[in-house]
């Protein structure tokens, strides 16, 4: 018979990096998260080795931004090459990117996993229950929503007010809701090598790919000495070192450790629903990407910092449920575009073995001989989020349901990121004095209006207003941009749609308090 439990607020199914860093998001808004993870220990063989900067940022929110600086090597970004290893094209990446950090960066997921675990240990509102079975998540009801596990003690249940459906790509959580895969049409079976050695590896220090339809390959730097190859496979096996003998030495005798060789199949595929009532799927579970742009660990901790500040206002702060659909909404499109731009880099890798093969690699040479070309396909793999209740998008190209740039701004005396002054809530970035409506705005949603002159931020984000043709905008706590004041304005753009979702329960002064409730009333009518 099962032992039941006292709610908890929040049960999050799977401890891997997403899961870990959706508890701790939620820890810094106060919210009390139970883990639940079926292996004792961080899983010590390396999976992902890639991350870009905005990914970099979620890690930096999470509270582990200056740990995993001492483990990530900034890349140069990637290059195309041809059967013969000849470069066909480069795409280079920055080492200063939109949000503060190198635009790629490579890493050893084991630790990754063991920093984010240990910031976990330390946070009084996680508690991580590993070496535990969960046995089923339901059933869906409009009341709190039962978790049932095993350990080797007996049975359990926990009664959660949401659960995070953070458990790969077998998803207990996934099947519980109903979910099914949609597949976007890529399967393959390769060969993943992982190796140490002091050799001297012919590297650029950045992600190669080559395009050869009889033995297409990806290799990279992750470390000091540690460095992957990935394989499409064949019928015929070959040992490892005749796979990677281009890229070694002539005759090495050196020291050289292979850390790990399996085989993976490569998918590319989409749940049809992520949500079903307060159970969420986030990461494996919810998408499948192909790894040949490096966004799939990426984007399932953009899932966790898209939907925590989202569960934690309507946990806490009085946000509207309403809110928590936007979570696939706005997700959902972004991850299929991620996915097909990693399909597409399959098949340019790839591209089969028939006629047209050769036609479309000569294609793709040529196409990537055009000036602009590879500079423009380089930029940010993460495009705006699409309009919606809280992306209000007037202009195709204007600043909602972008990402604020992140500086470094001086407080005090002290060179600090950005996200540091801004805090975890809204904020209101101003070119201009802020007048009374904005700033009663601000208050009602726990907001903090700054300018952004005299920030020491050498002019970034004025000119980034600027450009937008933007007098303020209001970022969500994801630094998402969710409306904007235009040039000559004085209000936001469409108010009355997003307000009666983040309604607050905030406490404030009487006649403060008078003067929002009417503003929120007037913008919602």
């Amino acid at each position: 018979m099962s032992r039941t439990e006292q709610q908890v607020p929040v049960v999050i199914i799977g401890a891997g990096p997403v899961g870990v860093t959706a508890a701790l998001l939620l820890a810094r808004r106060g919210v009390r998260t139970v883990v639940l993870e079926r292996h004792r220990d961080v899983y010590p063989l390396p999976r992902a080795v890639a991350t870009d900067d905005e990914v970099r940022r979620i890690l930096q929110a999470a509270g582990v931004g200056e740990e995993f600086a001492e483990i990530a090597r900034p890349a140069n970004g990637l290059r195309l090459l041809d059967a013969r290893h000849r470069v066909m094209a480069e795409f280079r990446r920055s080492e200063h990117g939109h949000h503060g950090y190198p635009q790629t960066s490579m890493f050893d997921q084991p630790e990754l996993e063991r920093l984010l675990r240990e910031a976990l240990a330390r946070n009084p509102q996680c508690e991580l229950r590993s070496g535990v079975e969960v046995t089923g998540v339901g059933p869906d009801t409009a009341g709190p929503v039962r978790v049932t596990y095993r350990d080797d003690d007996g049975e359990y249940e926990l009664w959660a007010e949401a659960v995070l459906g953070c458990d790969g790509a077998n998803s207990l959580t996934r099947d519980a809701i109903g979910a099914t895969w949609e597949d976007l049409r890529f399967e393959e079976r390769w060969t993943v090598v992982d190796v140490r050695t002091n050799a001297d590896v012919r590297c650029w220090e950045g992600v190669d790919q080559v395009c050869d339809p009889h033995r297409p390959a990806t290799f990279m730097r992750v470390g000091e000495d540690r460095y992957r190859w990935e394989f499409r496979l064949q019928d015929e096996r070959q040992p490892v070192r005749e796979l990677i003998a281009p890229w070694m030495p002539p005759s090495h005798d050196g020291d050289f450790e292979i850390v790990r060789e399996t085989q993976y199949t490569f998918r590319a595929r989409i749940a049809d629903r992520w949500r079903s009532g307060r159970v969420f799927l986030l990461g494996d579970a919810a998408h499948l990407t192909p790894p040949f742009i490096g966004q799939g660990l990426c984007a399932g901790l953009r899932d966790a910092y898209n939907l925590t500040w989202k569960l934690a206002r309507v946990l806490g702060q009085g946000g509207d449920e309403r809110l928590l659909d936007t979570y696939e909404s706005e997700r959902k499109p972004h991850t299929r575009h991620v996915i097909r731009l990693a399909v597409a880099m399959g098949w340019a890798m790839t591209g089969g073995q028939d006629g047209a093969a050769a036609l479309r690699r000569r294609i793709l040479a040529a196409a990537c001989r055009i000036p602009g070309l590879t500079a423009a396909a380089g930029r940010d793999l993460s495009p705006s989020l699409t309009a919606g209740p809280l992306v209000r998008r007037r202009m195709r190209r204007g600043l909602a349901g972008t990402h604020c740039p992140q500086p470094w701004v001086a407080l005090d005396g002290r060179r600090i990121r950005l996200d540091e002054l801004l805090g975890d809530s809204f904020t209101v970035l101003t070119a201009a004095e802020p007048w009374p409506a904005l700033n009663a705005l601000a208050h009602a949603l726990g907001a903090r209006t700054i300018p952004v002159t005299g920030l020491g931020d050498d002019g970034t984000l004025a000119a980034w207003l600027r450009a937008g043709r933007v007098d303020a905008v209001l970022l969500r706590p994801d630094r998402v941009v969710m409306d904007v004041v235009p040039a000559g304005r004085h209000d936001f753009t469409d108010t009355a749609a997003w307000a009666a979702l983040l309604h607050t329960t905030r406490s404030t002064l009487p006649l403060q308090q008078t003067a929002e409730k009417s503003l929120l009333r007037s913008a919602t009518r």
